[in-house]
């Protein structure tokens, strides 16, 4: 035989086993997904929690950040035009700017320290905006998306609210970040310094209003929201809609300016803020050492990152979460900054070092976007197991003691975890 023609032969022998091998591979992956109990259980329990809107046990308010992570199990679990009412209240109290709020509540219920708005076109009802996000607008966007991707009903956008379409509101939406929270000179979304997702600044205070003390930065979480919002957008604007300006250029505008400024190629991880003048840290503090967690996982789902930076980013994860007993990969940040530098945050609380299975379980998504699924089944079962070991959803979980903390039946995590299963298993189901 030619040399060439061995040659050939044998790559075409390795190349059948090793696609024989994946398969066999895929087929016990694939069998432990279908027969994982505790993924039917959580499934279950996650949809009796989604009968309510509320953010969770602690929280009276509907709030749109998350409402926008559970609302695919919020139409399994109510009828669509109830699931679509509530979306419609966020217009009916968005700002003249074209903001939209944190949350919305019964007015009885209307307790907290907050700064309150009113609407005429939501009689009853109050709202709060947290100044210091710049994910509301592109929560509500995103929601929208899978409100139509699950029921095909896209006459929302035709919704008439204060005399405006619906779709138009959401546009004003993105305008208002281009406007209100857009550094130029990075072309980058902007907004003040919290860590990672989160919404309290360092400064001690109330931490979630902007205020003398703000130091305003751009981070990836911020960024990553808003490109997917953008990317929402042009997937459901109707084709006779005119647009105020080309989204298609600032989502490829945005993206090249993330992997420009805050992509750190030689460390494989995002930079946790660009300051636009001055940070609020001592100088001998290196806060480029800690990894974003919630940030990257975002930045992931925007498309931002390539199959091998994507394998790093959860190598690194994983990593971070296996220097604490009790950590997932939903741990906020690692390591947490220091007390006498966030002192409106102790290290390893809430958003300082806790435990989110609510941002954590969307690696899901993104490691099934690169068919990196024995890496989503291995980081999904811990933070299932989790729930099914503490009979319920909590808000977030201290790493050093596992216990759960914050809000329970906290929706945030059953939403996610219903969608991170769902995906699972409809890869299962294909290659079993």
């Amino acid at each position: 035989m030619d040399k060439s023609l061995l040659c050939c032969f044998i790559l075409v022998c390795l190349l059948k086993l090793n696609s024989n091998a994946q398969a066999n591979v895929d087929k016990t992956i694939a069998q432990s997904i279908l027969t994982n109990k505790n993924f039917d259980s959580v499934q279950v329990t996650g949809i009796k929690l989604l009968s309510g809107f509320s953010a969770g046990n602690s929280y009276n308010e509907v709030w749109i950040r998350d409402f926008n992570t559970f609302i695919k199990g919020s139409l399994k679990a109510h009828p669509k035009e109830e699931v679509k009412n509530m979306l419609l209240m966020f217009f009916k109290i968005q700002g003249e700017d074209g903001n939209i709020v944190d949350g919305v509540v019964e007015e009885k219920k209307a307790n907290v320290n907050y700064n309150y708005r009113h609407s005429e076109l939501l009689p009853g009802w109050a709202a709060h905006k947290n100044t210091v996000e710049t994910d509301q607008e592109s929560s509500l966007i995103q929601a929208i998306r899978k409100y139509i991707d699950v029921t095909g009903d896209a006459s929302i956008l035709n919704e008439q609210v204060g005399g405006k379409l619906v779709i138009q509101r959401l546009e004003d939406a993105l305008n208002y970040i281009m406007k209100d929270r857009w550094s130029a000179k990075y072309g980058l979304v902007t907004g003040a310094t919290t860590i990672d997702w989160g919404d309290v600044q360092p400064e001690t205070g109330w931490g979630v209003a902007i205020n003398q003390k703000t130091k305003w930065a751009i981070d990836i979480y911020d960024n990553a929201m808003f490109a997917i919002a953008v990317k929402d957008f042009l997937s459901f604007k109707p084709r006779s809609y005119q647009t105020a300006k080309n989204w298609n250029v600032v989502a490829t505008n945005l993206k090249a300016n993330v992997r420009k400024y805050l992509w750190q190629s030689k460390t494989n991880k995002y930079l946790p803020h660009i300051y636009l003048d001055g940070g609020p840290f001592t100088k001998d503090f290196k806060e480029e050492d800690i990894l974003y967690t919630g940030g990257s996982i975002c930045a992931i789902l925007a498309g931002f990152n390539t199959k091998k930076e994507v394998i790093e980013i959860n190598r690194q994860i994983v990593a971070a979460a296996a220097k604490e007993k009790y950590a997932t990969i939903g741990i906020t940040v690692y390591p947490p900054y220091p007390k006498e530098q966030y002192p409106n945050m102790a290290p390893y609380v809430y958003q300082n070092g806790g435990d989110w299975t609510w941002f954590g379980g969307r690696m899901i998504e993104g490691l099934l976007k690169y068919n990196l699924v024995t890496e989503a089944y291995n980081d999904l079962t811990p933070m299932t197991d989790r729930v099914i070991a503490n009979k319920g959803f909590f808000e977030w979980y201290d790493v050093q003691t596992g216990a759960p903390k914050g809000s329970g039946n906290f929706r945030g995590e059953a939403g996610v975890l219903y969608d991170a299963i769902r995906l699972l298993k409809e890869w299962a189901v294909s290659h079993k």
